[in-house]
């Protein structure tokens, strides 16, 4: 059936029928792109359903021989860990898509771009092959810079070329790690297994430089501090659907890779667990202080990106059930409530021209289905019981406390700080006295609508019925944390 071939080439399909029409076809070629990213989601669907949740191995996966020379398979498969990474990829470029209507020059090229993205998304989700990982891994990078470069805002240029001079100097890292474990694997294969087998029989000291390699790699893409530097800028200067998926599924592929790496390297992971929660710890206060001190909307909301993807490494770094558990949920939620504020920012700036909280005021009062979505998901961002945002981080922060004890007070600080910058925007956007030149602003028009309902659906249902995701992550979860709770490495 090759169910995950057919997910990952669907977008390749549509970015070629979108090559062969004219340029001038708008309408056919973006209802030609938002019935690809619809197909891929109701695959993704179809596999959510058919997937055995009881069992911790790769489902429904496919192997052809890629090069022989090197050992590298066409190898595709989805676990615990992946499968919801994919769905919520799929999901956020149909949002994207549905987003994109304002985007009125060069369409043709810009959608291709976007379907190009969605293939390499989706592909280093799927990959079980560490060689077909990082060719999906680096193939990302081109269509994410001309979707900054060429439909960014004023500082474009500098936007695009931070992020692949970042993200390629983290993938040097990769890697060199990578390499390092194929040589010295005696199957010479770029299998995931077969690395893995030769990853946990090298010696402890290699094993930490090894990882050490991987953490720069997957913590630039993640980002953490201090490597975050491409981030507040890459986010201001592109496009709103592109922002979209960038928080919401980009960032996502570090947090996954550094849960690959883990699970590769247990024996390095507990040697650097302190190390590990400590970068998680300045990642969650300081990117939550920063995103406090700004008054550009997307800006605050790229800084609290750091924080809040400093809260998966903080699960990561437990090295528990609960931690694992919570780093898993922290990235679904974190997609869901970053990408629905990218959309409702990125629209109300459609709008009004403008990302200053300081201009607005009482929106309620002429948009009230933005105020209520926005509101929605900037709750949903300090943890508000009820939404995703309180089930990942309550578990990420207990397996912290399990594992670290009472330092779990500077994570609780980070949060302190979310709410405060949370509340502080919801009140500024929506209360005090209407000004003259916001009367006339727009509300959600009926594909946004949709757009936003979608997130904010998964955002509720995600935070009142968490039960089917956690059961979805379960058993991969286990696994992990088996590892380290016999020390079995």
């Amino acid at each position: 059936m090759y169910i995950l071939s057919q997910i990952l080439w669907t977008p390749v399909v549509g970015a070629l029928a979108i090559l062969a029409l004219p340029a001038q076809q708008i309408r056919s070629i973006r209802a030609t792109a938002i019935t690809s990213s619809v197909v891929v989601l109701m695959l993704t669907v179809w596999l959510l359903f058919h997937f055995d949740t009881s069992s911790s191995a790769i489902q429904f996966p496919e192997s052809l021989p890629w090069n022989a020379e090197l050992g590298s398979y066409y190898a595709l498969g989805a676990d615990g860990f992946s499968l919801p990474m994919v769905v919520l990829s799929a999901l956020l470029c149909l949002v994207a898509m549905l987003a994109s209507e304002s985007v009125n020059t060069r369409v043709k090229g810009y959608h291709f771009w976007l379907l190009a993205l969605e293939f390499g998304m989706i592909g280093v989700f799927l990959a079980q092959d560490w060689a077909l990982f990082y060719v999906f891994w680096e193939l990302t990078l081109i269509p994410l810079f001309f979707l900054i470069d060429q439909w960014g805002g004023k500082r474009k240029h500098t936007a695009s070329l931070n992020f692949v001079l970042y993200t390629m100097g983290g993938s040097v890292f990769m890697l060199v790690s990578l390499l390092m474990i194929f040589t010295a694997s005696s199957e010479h294969s770029t299998t995931m297994e077969s690395m893995l087998a030769t990853a946990r029989s090298l010696p402890r000291e290699q094993q930490i430089w090894i990882f050490l390699g991987f953490l720069i790699g997957f913590g630039v893409k993640m980002p953490v501090f201090p490597i975050h530097g491409w981030l507040p800028l890459a986010h201001v200067e592109a496009p709103s659907p592109v922002s979209i998926l960038l928080s919401g599924a980009l960032l996502k592929m570090g947090a996954y890779g550094l849960l690959k790496a883990t699970g590769m390297l247990p024996e390095a992971a507990s040697a650097l667990q302190s190390v590990l929660a400590g970068i998680a710890l300045v990642s969650i206060v300081y990117g939550a202080l920063l995103a406090w001190r700004q008054t550009d909307l997307k800006a605050m909301i790229a800084y609290s990106s750091i924080s809040h993807m400093g809260v998966v490494l903080l699960g990561i770094a437990a090295l528990n059930e609960a931690g694992l558990l919570g780093a898993v949920l922290q990235m679904t939620a974190h997609g869901l409530i970053a990408g629905a504020l990218f959309l409702l920012i990125g629209l109300l700036y459609e709008r009004t021209h403008t990302r200053e909280i300081s201009d607005y005021s009482s929106l309620v009062q002429v948009t009230p289905r933005f105020a209520f979505f926005t509101t929605l998901a900037l709750l949903a961002s300090m943890g508000l019981p009820g939404s995703a945002g309180f089930v990942a981080e309550l578990h990420a922060i207990i397996g912290g406390f399990q594992s670290f004890g009472w330092v779990m007070v500077f994570a609780s600080l980070g949060v302190l700080i979310g709410a405060s910058y949370a509340i502080r925007t919801a009140a500024r956007l929506f209360t005090g006295p209407m000004r003259p030149e916001m009367q006339n602003v727009r509300d959600l028009h009926s594909h946004e609508l949709i757009a936003a309902g979608t997130l904010a659906v998964g955002i509720m249902a995600l935070g009142l019925v968490p039960g089917p995701i956690v059961e979805l992550m379960n058993a991969s979860v286990n696994e992990l944390s088996m590892i380290f709770s016999h020390k079995n490495f």
